[in-house]
């Protein structure tokens, strides 16, 4: 589900979902406006499912739930909410009417992560909403786009360790979700299992021992250099002991938004990978 329906890029890609049968999608704004912005885009209008929030059926239901999660707010207030795109495209998901949300690319991220924490809220035992990236990375030796996950790398700026362990295990459901396959999470530093002393390094420690207690059915190391969670051999030289994750990695965990950022700009402009932001709850 779309809330920036009018937008060309949304629309195109639509229409490619559509196409390849990948997914039902769900355009939402003013009917007219989408209309004339998909004829413009060369879209068909009657190929796609436009819902207007300001004349849905649904807008009771919608607001009922939202003040549920917000109980001080009130009817009106919840009532004007959920008739913004953003909003009503949030109770959709809340109320599992819509599998997934996607928004961003005319709406700053602060805005998106307001909207989807004041209708949808964190996952339960999550405390700490976090950015990731899905970054598809050449592989040469399989000639495909090996999937890897980077967190966090757009929101939290220092996290701590209670708020890096939320990072990790909420990263790590947003991979499996997104991929189908199972996560295997690296929490990196400069260090490798001890090789280095730094205040940074004692927070990715803890970190890793707080999200191993709070999620034991998850594969979860570190702390780990970037090379011993992503290369077998060297994750045999620098680990030392078996691991699930050292070697194999596919979810990266940084130690701040320096880390996260930079590596992910840098992966993306220089292997040419590409790189989807979403956002874990």
């Amino acid at each position: 589900m779309f809330p920036e329906g009018t937008d060309e890029r949304i629309l195109l890609a639509a229409g490619r979902l559509i196409d390849e049968r990948v997914a039902s999608v769900v355009l939402l704004g003013h009917d007219d406006e989408i209309v004339a912005a998909a004829r413009t885009a060369g879209i068909e209008p009657q190929r796609l499912t436009i819902i207007d929030p300001t004349r849905s059926d649904r807008i009771s239901e919608y607001s009922s739930r939202y003040r549920q999660l917000r109980p001080r707010a009130s009817a009106e207030v919840a009532r004007r909410l959920v008739t913004k795109p953003l909003f009503f495209g949030g109770a959709m998901v809340n109320a599992g009417e819509a599998d997934a949300m996607v928004a961003g690319i005319t709406t700053p991220t602060a805005r998106v992560i307001e909207a989807s924490l004041m209708t949808i809220g964190l996952a339960d035992g999550i405390r700490t909403p976090s950015s990731a990236f899905m970054m598809l990375v050449p592989d040469a030796a399989t000639q495909t786009m090996r999937p890897l996950l980077f967190a966090d790398c757009a929101l939290n700026v220092d996290p701590d360790a209670t708020k890096l362990a939320d990072i990790a295990i909420a990263s790590a459901h947003s991979f499996e979700r997104l991929t189908g396959d199972i996560a295997r999470v690296a929490l990196l530093s400069f260090s490798t299992r001890g090789s280095g002393r730094h205040a940074s390094v004692d927070k990715v420690r803890e970190a890793t021992a707080v999200a191993r207690q709070r999620a034991p059915g998850i594969a979860i190391d570190g702390e780990l250099q970037a090379d011993a969670a992503l290369v077998q051999r060297i994750a045999d030289a620098k680990v030392g002991d078996t691991s699930d994750v050292a070697g194999n990695a596919n979810v990266l965990v940084f130690p701040d938004l320096n880390a996260g950022n930079i590596s992910y700009k840098l992966i993306q402009h220089i292997v040419g990978a590409t790189a989807m932001c979403c956002i874990s709850l």
